[in-house]
């Protein structure tokens, strides 16, 4: 047929010296068979990035929710109801849990749109090990099941990798296997690997670090491995225990691979699960560990400081609203705008000590507004602090580019926003602890020494607090149990400051006895 493109898949054999067998064969309906699929697969493919780069960059409107921040906002209030208080727990705890799981979608998502990148940093690994084994062992120890971590003298202590995914990775395996297993014990085994056991001379040489975790449950069947890391498909187990997304394996697989390693796993129905990664790092012996934010509650500004100003810039409302709130009430002059247009306006006449710069606004958006600002010689004294809910690690560098001094991921803890207040213009606040009662209480009261904390200290506070302090305790919820600890009124701030200290060393078996001890009574 005229215009037709005929395939043809041809051979051509010897016959004789002189002559050869030439056989054609009409391949054009396999051909146009193979075009189909192949324009079936590109479209599928498209469809499915599209939908994975709508659902990351969504994570503006998704993560922009004012719930917890005006939650831990209100529960410093003293003139709440104790009922009121209950809600807001409530409240709160349902808000961590929503946002957890949101951030579970959009790092799926992130990875299906290929915009997950590798943050490596040099940390200790020691101090991470360790404070993983402290986090889950009492949630293991209140199932009864031992809980082992196992590390070998010629692993490093001071590697560079990504420490966020890392600890994420193992987070989710461990959980997994600490759930799971109702009998028996969970360990995690790290090593090198074998083929690279004697090459440690060098100071920053490439290494591959494993890590092993075995468990004693219930195992999972033959038939449910191949889709293990598959997103959102989860074993009959964890459908059973009705909670997570099963995202939990897939993000782990990724994160695995982003750092240079694979893994595996293999299992026996009844008899237990081991889970085996390994991931590429490089050694370090010349860093120090980071050193964690102060816990204490700042109630305000230290005395004979300047009046810092601060602008709030931002398209929504609530969000305006709630950094106002927070930065009024501890004693900052504060102006907003709605707007990179109005900000530019505000600037040139207000002259702010801090802008606080979302990101994505109408009219005229974060990155336009702090160029222009930062043009000016008098820009060049103010600092910006980028404000965004994306779900992209690499909108930091774009950020940090477009002249920004800084930026916050929503939603934001309240001390972090202060700690980068102080950084960039030097602000010093005062802390609970520097305002407690001089009166004589006939309450007993908690010394800072741990020895000192008794379980009668506790019973300042109402039942339903020490039940709700005793569970995240039991489950090693640190920050929960933080939240709970800045309920403790003023007058009792030496027992919160000694609470806290017990939380920030992870002593949660204490905390779990006094609890346990004064409920009993």
């Amino acid at each position: 047929m005229q215009g037709k493109e005929v395939w043809f898949a041809a051979r051509i054999s010897p016959l004789t010296e002189n002559s050869v067998i030439w056989v054609a064969r009409d391949i054009s309906d396999r051909k146009e068979t193979e075009a189909t699929m192949r324009k079936a697969k590109e479209a599928a493919d498209n469809a499915n990035r599209a939908k994975s780069e709508f659902l990351a960059n969504m994570s503006h409107e998704l993560r922009t929710n004012a719930i917890l921040g005006f939650s831990q906002l209100m529960s410093g209030d003293s003139k709440l109801s104790a009922e009121h208080q209950e809600n807001l727990k409530i409240i709160n705890s349902s808000g961590e849990h929503l946002l957890a799981l949101i951030n579970d979608v959009l790092e799926m998502s992130k990875i299906e749109a290929g915009r997950i990148i590798l943050n490596a940093n040099i940390f200790d690994l020691y101090r991470l090990l360790d404070s993983l084994e402290y986090m889950l062992k009492f949630k293991a120890n209140s199932k009864g099941v031992q809980l082992i971590f196992l590390r070998s003298p010629a692993v490093p202590q001071y590697v560079r990798s990504d420490e966020v995914k890392l600890r994420q990775v193992l987070i989710n395996i461990l959980g997994n296997a600490i759930k799971f297993t109702e009998v028996g014990s969970v360990s995690l085994r790290v090593r090198l690997k074998p083929s690279q056991g004697m090459m440690m001379a060098n100071r920053n040489e490439k290494l591959a670090i494993e890590f092993k975790v075995s468990d004693t449950g219930p195992g999972i069947a033959p038939e449910e491995l191949g889709t293990l890391f598959d997103p959102f498909v989860q074993t009959e187990t964890g459908r059973k225990s009705q909670s997570g997304t099963g995202l939990g394996l897939p993000i782990s697989q990724k994160f695995v691979e982003l750092m240079s390693g694979e893994i595996g796993v293999t299992s026996q129905p009844g008899k237990g699960t081991t889970f085996t990664f390994d991931i590429q790092v490089r050694r370090d012996l010349s860093q120090e560990s980071q050193t964690p934010l102060p816990t204490r509650k700042v109630i305000g500004l230290a005395p004979d400081q300047p009046k810092y100003r601060l602008l709030v810039v931002d398209d929504v409302k609530v969000s305006r609203l709630l950094l106002v709130k927070m930065l009024r009430g501890l004693g900052f002059e504060v102006r907003e705008a709605e707007n990179g247009q109005e900000a530019i306006a505000l600037w040139s006449t207000w002259e702010p000590h801090l802008i606080f710069m979302d990101i994505q606004m109408p009219v005229m958006d974060g990155y336009e507004a702090t160029k222009r600002i930062k043009a000016h010689l008098q820009g060049e004294k103010t600092a910006i602090v980028a404000l965004t809910a994306s779900a992209f690690e690499e909108e930091r560098n774009h950020i940090l580019s477009s002249g920004c001094d800084d930026f916050l991921r929503k939603p934001f803890q309240k001390e972090v926003l202060l700690s980068k207040i102080a950084e960039h213009v030097g602000a010093s606040y005062v802390y609970e602890e520097s305002h407690q009662s001089q009166e004589t209480s006939s309450q007993p009261q908690a010394r800072a020494d741990g020895d000192e904390l008794k379980a009668a200290s506790l019973s300042i506070m109402p039942a339903n607090w020490i039940a709700e302090f005793h569970k995240a305790a039991v489950s090693g919820r640190d920050g929960r149990m933080l939240q709970l600890i800045k309920q403790i009124p003023e007058s009792h701030a030496t027992l919160a400051q000694a609470l806290a200290e017990k939380v920030d060393n992870f002593e949660f078996d204490r905390i779990v006895a006094l609890t346990e001890q004064i409920q009993n009574e």
